[in-house]
């Protein structure tokens, strides 16, 4: 048996129509396990807390280690807060495979064969992308874009003073904003395979597409600066320009897909 259908069989048989309330009480039923999974997850997290905090410490400890243990805390509640904000997010992150197999259990028995095909590598791959792009984010841009910070600061004579909430915040957004960023490959990736773009449309649209991701960055980022912005635009323009070359690819397994039905 395969893996789709172990993970999956139970509703492969679904095809009946189903009563209008029958649907309302699979939605509950869709929405109660993902609050109760990610609830469970932040909850973990908040009693990680503290670990979670040093981790996101590490990058500014890179870039300065005296900034790094006098963050200042200017809020009565700061610590509750930022503790808070940290085990949201990271318990979405953590919880984002299990959402996604929710969401997929609920709509399975709506999709046409062709779709269910792509239902499962769909999934995976969105919970990869999401990952690579936090990953990328934390080990790599987000040291960059604090050093950046800490020596434009420096170059103006001032001496950094950042605020646990600020910097917490800053770091959180940022990590995220890049996970949701690298979701566009995916979106491209199923437009074409389900027709919906072809490989012309997305040579010609090139300079669309560069406003579109612009518009986009300045939606995600979590500041107003233009350092941010093109850090966080050029990986997912990167990211348009592979679409583009591996389009062609899609569009040939879509021919041999539709030979062999």
């Amino acid at each position: 048996m395969s893996f789709w259908h172990k993970l999956f069989g139970y509703l492969q048989n679904r095809d009946e129509p189903k009563p209008f309330l029958d649907h309302i009480e699979d939605l509950r039923r869709m929405l109660i396990k993902m609050v109760v999974t990610l609830t469970t997850m932040i909850l973990a997290c908040f009693a990680f807390r503290t670990d979670l905090a040093r981790l996101l410490q590490l990058p500014l400890t890179a870039t300065d280690p005296y900034q790094a243990t006098h963050l200042q805390s200017l809020g009565v509640a700061d610590s509750m807060v930022v503790s808070c904000q940290i085990s949201f997010y990271t318990g979405l992150t953590l919880s984002l495979p299990f959402l996604i197999f929710f969401l997929g259990e609920f709509i399975l028995p709506a999709l046409t064969k062709r779709e269910r095909q792509l239902l499962l590598p769909a999934g995976v791959f969105c919970a990869l992308l999401f990952l690579s792009g936090v990953a990328l984010a934390y080990f790599v841009l987000l040291p960059a874009a604090l050093a950046f910070f800490f020596l434009d600061a420096r170059s103006m004579q001032w001496r950094p003073t950042w605020t646990v909430r600020e910097y917490y915040t800053f770091t959180t957004q940022f990590i995220i904003a890049f996970g949701l960023a690298f979701e566009l490959p995916l979106g491209t990736f199923l437009a074409v395979r389900l027709g919906l773009l072809d490989v012309t449309s997305l040579r010609r649209r090139r300079a669309f597409a560069l406003v579109v991701i612009l518009l986009l960055a300045a939606i995600i980022t979590p500041t107003s600066d233009l350092f941010t912005l093109f850090l966080v635009a050029t990986p997912m323009y990167g990211l348009y320009e592979i679409c583009v070359w591996m389009a062609p690819l899609i569009r040939k397994g879509n021919l041999r897909l539709g030979k062999g039905t």
